[in-house]
């Protein structure tokens, strides 16, 4: 659950100009009127690696020019601090709407609909519903999946015996050639406010592309989970078109996320499905989500993102290390970036998922981020929301999360990360597809 933020904040207790002390909550120093919401800048030249890379994994990025995205490959020392038009990054203010939901008793429940849904690690892949019940045992349409006797009102709940029904987000699974995913309500929240989009895509030449699109809808806006579901519909639908036509992977993710903040800008002049008026552009809390996004093909990898949803690379030999492909556009990300806390102090914190980029009609200026690699050696792509990757953040402990298979299973991989959340509490919809990738046979050209 990404939060969406607020009045700025900035985690000092003194002034780093003059010393006096100061609130949190103050955007500026009431003794020498310093920001205190400015980070401070890297040297120039210096990148900050997301995660640090204890071997060689990507061969070196050619040279490019820095205003091209058809050329712009960067390996993941390269990734902080720049856009996909090779700019580096804003800093902007840090908003947030209060602090990270309490512990507690890790059971679903609490909403509108409260029965659980499958659990991923024993759940069968989904099939259209039949008609009737048949020898099988399934349910029929519009009977309670509780008592299986009684009649499911307009409002979702059994006639007979009162059962919530599980909504169709509450658990979905999907799986397209090479590329699947996995979303999960989790076991505190009473929807499911994520989305994911696959696609599929042939390139001019012949080569297939995989794509794998997940969206996290913020929970303070308005309406996150139609601004979650138009994000990953809008971008799997540009990805889908652009790569075909021959468009560079690159310009088509930075195409798409460009189209999916459309989509969630959009929402905000339309009433909701509750009839409601629409969201005003500068009042009230527009529909809002991240996005993350990977495009696979045989020899390039490409991901995109907006927002503290995020990519992995797990290569199949775990001796190799592990990488994150992103940053987070986050409060935490903005104090480690300026050196104000460590990334387990920042991480701790209540503030921690406030984020400091998102999509929606009430964005700051819209800084798609997107990045190109080239692996060399064979390994599966993670893209997911905070509710897989708070419960393993560091590359590594991703790695340790993905099954040995996921290769070539990966649905199964996809449905055991997302058990491995919930086993570690299900605090929040839990959102992950993996992509396996493969590079080309040693020697084989290149187009």
């Amino acid at each position: 659950m990404s939060q969406k933020p607020q009045p700025p904040a900035h985690g000092l207790d003194a002034c780093p100009e003059c010393a006096e002390p100061v609130d949190p909550r103050d955007r500026y120093c009431g003794a020498c009127g310093h920001d205190l919401t400015a980070a401070a800048e890297l040297p120039a030249g210096e990148d900050r690696p997301t995660m640090p890379i204890a071997a060689p994994v990507w061969p070196e990025a050619p040279p490019r020019d820095p205003g091209s995205l058809s050329t712009m490959t960067q390996h993941p020392g390269e990734l902080p601090g720049t856009d996909s038009g090779g700019r580096e990054l804003p800093t902007v203010p840090v908003r947030t709407d209060g602090p990270a939901e309490p512990a507690g008793p890790t059971v679903r429940g609490g909403g509108d609909f409260e029965l659980a849904a499958p659990d991923p690690r024993a759940a069968v892949r989904a099939e259209p519903a039949p008609a009737a019940a048949g020898a099988d045992g399934d349910v029929p349409d519009g009977v309670c999946v509780a008592c299986q006797a009684g009649r499911v009102d307009g409002d979702g709940y059994c006639e007979n015996c009162g059962h919530a029904q599980p909504r169709e987000r509450d658990h979905m699974e999907r799986e397209l050639g090479t590329v699947a995913a996995v979303s999960d309500r989790g076991l505190r929240h009473h929807r499911n406010e994520d989305a994911f989009a696959l696609t599929e895509a042939t390139l001019p030449d012949g080569r297939p592309a995989a794509v794998a699109v997940v969206c996290d809808g913020v929970s303070s806006a308005h309406r996150p989970d139609e601004a979650s579901a138009a994000a990953a519909r809008a971008a799997g639908a540009v990805l889908g078109e652009a790569l075909p036509r021959g468009t560079h992977p690159q310009q088509a993710m930075h195409e798409a996320i460009v189209a999916a903040a459309e989509a969630v800008t959009a929402l905000a002049r339309t009433a909701g499905p509750d009839g409601g008026s629409a969201d005003s552009l500068h009042g009230g809390n527009s529909p809002a989500c991240t996005i993350v996004g990977s495009v696979v093909t045989d020899e390039l990898l490409v991901v995109g993102w907006v927002g503290d949803s995020r990519a992995y690379w797990v290569p199949d030999d775990r001796s190799a290390p592990a990488a994150r492909l992103t940053e987070d556009d986050s409060w935490a990300a903005q104090m480690v970036k300026a050196g104000l806390m460590n990334e387990e102090q920042a991480y701790a914190d209540e503030r921690a998922h406030a984020i400091t980029g998102w999509l929606g009609a009430d964005a700051y200026e819209l800084e798609p981020h997107t990045a190109a690699f080239k692996p060399d050696r064979p390994g599966v792509v993670v893209v997911c929301t905070d509710g897989l990757w708070n419960y393993a953040e560091a590359a590594e402990s991703m790695a340790r999360a993905v099954p040995a298979d996921a290769a070539v299973r990966p649905l199964h991989a996809a449905r055991v990360l997302v058990g491995h959340a919930l086993d570690g509490g299900g605090h929040d919809n839990i959102t992950v597809a993996l992509t396996p990738f493969a590079p080309p046979p040693a020697g084989a050209g290149s187009s």
